[in-house]
């Protein structure tokens, strides 16, 4: 695949998660989050189930034990991520819930401390407290704007934050990203499928009246999206794939704004900017810094 080819590919695939937000918001209107998480991760792991299955017979690895049980604690994360996010964004707008979500990017140096000793880029020192002030700046310079959806969603991306770390770490062991990420949307499938009668009220009628919703979710943020990602990837330098994925949030907003008609005011889109900046620097810096080094060795 070429590059430019390549970029097309992130950024197609960027886009698509960023008017996902829209989608995920607008089926609350039919819908509890659990039964749209069961109905979207059932149809994209159906999607995605046999590019996972080729990868693993390419591979032919066979996961430890001490892998199955990180898969399973991935999964688990994984599922606490989407349904805090989709609690969150039937609460907050998709603006906020973009941008917020985003913050994982700033969890996983902590996480991999905590969970590693990995010491992390001095550059998180810089992006977490310019963050900080992103949010507090999104929400109009005022604490009292900042909702339980707000809160719920940061609280999401905590766990977005170990889901990530855990992949990259399985993934890197075994080679097969695809295969753990099916795994775990078949998890979140089952245990949103188990959960929703609990806790919810599930109709035919709602998931019906809500099918392009989930169409979108299902197909193209999960099955397509996730595909165009591992195969740009495989292709683009990963500071230059960082940037182009942290966009997310941006085309969140745009949607949002769009087809939703949501709107910030003057001070938010300062905070969205000083969030994204953040993003940016902690994805980046670190790559680059890498790249540069290798280079001189």
């Amino acid at each position: 695949m070429s590059r430019s080819l390549a970029v097309f590919a992130l950024l197609a695939a960027t886009l698509l998660w960023g008017f996902a937000f829209v989608a995920q918001k607008s089926a609350m209107d039919h819908m509890g989050p659990l039964t749209f998480s069961a109905v979207r991760y059932i149809l994209g792991s159906l999607i995605t189930l046999p590019f996972a299955l080729i990868e693993l017979h390419r591979r032919k690895v066979r996961l430890t034990r001490r892998q199955w049980l990180l898969t399973a604690l991935l999964s688990g994360a994984f599922f606490l991520g989407v349904w805090l996010q989709q609690v969150g964004i039937s609460l907050t707008t998709v603006t906020n819930s973009g941008f917020l979500t985003s913050l994982y990017v700033l969890f996983v140096p902590a996480i991999a401390f905590l969970a590693m000793r990995l010491k992390p880029h001095p550059i998180i020192y810089l992006g977490a407290p310019l963050a900080l002030i992103g949010i507090y700046l999104l929400n109009g310079a005022t604490l009292d704007a900042l909702n339980v959806g707000d809160g719920l969603v940061v609280a999401g991306a905590l766990f977005w934050g170990i889901q990530v770390f855990l992949i990259g770490h399985l993934a890197r062991e075994t080679g097969l990203p695809v295969f753990l990420s099916v795994v775990s949307f078949i998890a979140v499938g089952v245990i949103s499928t188990v959960l929703a009668p609990i806790l919810e009220t599930p109709h035919l009628d709602g998931i019906a009246t809500g099918w392009v919703e989930i169409a979108y979710a299902g197909i193209l943020s999960t099955a397509v999206a996730f595909t165009l990602q591992a195969v740009g990837q495989q292709h683009v330098p990963a500071a230059n794939a960082a940037i182009i994925l942290s966009a997310e949030s941006l085309f969140a907003a745009i949607g949002g704004a769009i087809v939703l008609g949501e709107r910030l005011s003057l001070i938010g889109y300062g905070g969205a900017a000083l969030i994204f900046l953040a993003i940016v620097m902690v994805e980046t810096v670190p790559a680059l810094q890498r790249r540069r080094e290798g280079a001189v060795a």
